[in-house]
């Protein structure tokens, strides 16, 4: 598939970065859509039209005439950086026969009023994240549960996943977009090279799980990942008057399991 519009969005967001276009908070109460709407004035000023839809709605933005859509994640620093929440959508580079990149924005968590900098950016295609495109979210209940048998038990389920953070060095302070290799850029003669980055997929995967409420275990079932061992090649650009260095993946290391956490908890 040729990308028409993330390079353009990409250079968007440098070019804004550089003259300082500000975050800007609507209310004391806006704790979410802030980068978001930065984000989104930065793909309006590429002159590409996207869908104007509803809040939570995956994508973020949906372009209209090409099969691109951005979700964006705002990153508070201090704070949690390594991982984020998935809110009931599995992560992946592909929803609905549509290439899904991610915007990771990080700004200051302490500021005064209501303008702050966008501190460093990555767009980054969902499938550096997780290149499964075939399971299908789905939220289920039971009841039987209580003294009585008839407490309804909802299973809800919220995926946790890795941010390029944590995933590969050279991302902080700067703005780089990561996509895969074989990706054509349109508006690649902006953009230049400044890393490889591969990643592989694992031998077991989580099939199954189950909770015993008895002593509130959870247990999970691995099976065979069908694409064990397969290579994923991405590249890292930055734009061409970037004078920023090189990006590079980090060592792999197994990422312990993390108590659940509320969206507003830092675990780091």
């Amino acid at each position: 598939m040729t990308i028409v519009t993330v390079a353009s969005v990409f250079i968007s967001c440098y070019n804004a970065m550089q003259r300082g276009e500000l975050i800007r908070r609507r209310n004391r109460r806006d704790k979410e859509f802030h980068f978001q709407d930065w984000v989104g004035d930065r793909i309006t000023e590429t002159g590409f039209s996207w869908e104007v839809t509803k809040r939570n709605k995956y994508p973020d933005y949906v372009m209209t005439d090409y099969l691109e859509g951005f979700e964006v994640k705002g990153l508070e620093t201090p704070g949690r950086q390594a991982d984020f929440d998935c809110n009931s959508q599995l992560a992946t580079g592909m929803h609905e026969g549509r290439s899904v990149y991610y915007v990771f924005g990080r700004y200051p968590k302490r500021f005064e009023g209501d303008q702050f900098p966008v501190l460093d950016l990555v767009i980054c295609h969902g499938d550096f994240l997780n290149a499964h495109h075939d399971y299908v979210h789905k939220n289920d209940s039971f009841r039987d549960f209580g003294s009585y048998g008839d407490i309804l038990v909802r299973d809800r389920k919220m995926y946790v996943a890795p941010t390029p953070y944590a995933l590969a060095d050279g991302l902080t302070s700067n703005c780089t977009l990561i996509a895969p290799k074989d990706e054509v850029l349109d508006g690649a003669d902006s953009l230049r090279e400044v890393g490889s980055l591969i990643r592989s997929d694992a031998d077991k995967i989580a099939a199954k799980y189950t909770f015993d409420f008895r002593d509130n275990s959870l247990r999970t079932e691995l099976a065979d990942n069908p694409t064990a061992g397969f290579t994923r090649a991405f590249t890292a650009f930055r734009a061409k008057s970037d004078p920023a260095g090189e990006v590079g993946m980090k060592p792999v290391r197994r990422i312990p399991r993390q108590p659940l956490l509320d969206e507003n908890d830092e675990p780091f």
